[in-house]
């Protein structure tokens, strides 16, 4: 099941908007009304987050990390010691 983020659709300007968190299948059609309370919903789309990469290629896409985190290798002239 995955989780989606829905909002409100106002009936009148003004009106406030409401998001939820609904789970469903990522089978499921779009819900466009809230069940328990029937409000109009629709499904808010938004920017997912992470790296995606396989272990061997790991390597060559992360930064190395200093002793610091900076992950700059220790030449970029910051003042981790």
């Amino acid at each position: 099941m995955i989780t989606y983020v829905y909002e409100t659709i106002p009936s009148k300007e003004g009106e406030e908007i409401k998001r939820y968190e609904i789970e469903q299948s990522i089978h499921d059609a779009p819900l466009t009304h809230h069940p328990q309370t029937g409000e109009p919903i629709q499904r808010v789309i938004a920017g997912g987050i992470g790296i995606l990469t396989s272990s061997k290629d790991q390597a060559k896409t992360l930064p190395s990390r200093t002793s610091a985190g900076c992950g700059c290798g220790g030449g970029c002239g910051c003042s981790h010691g």
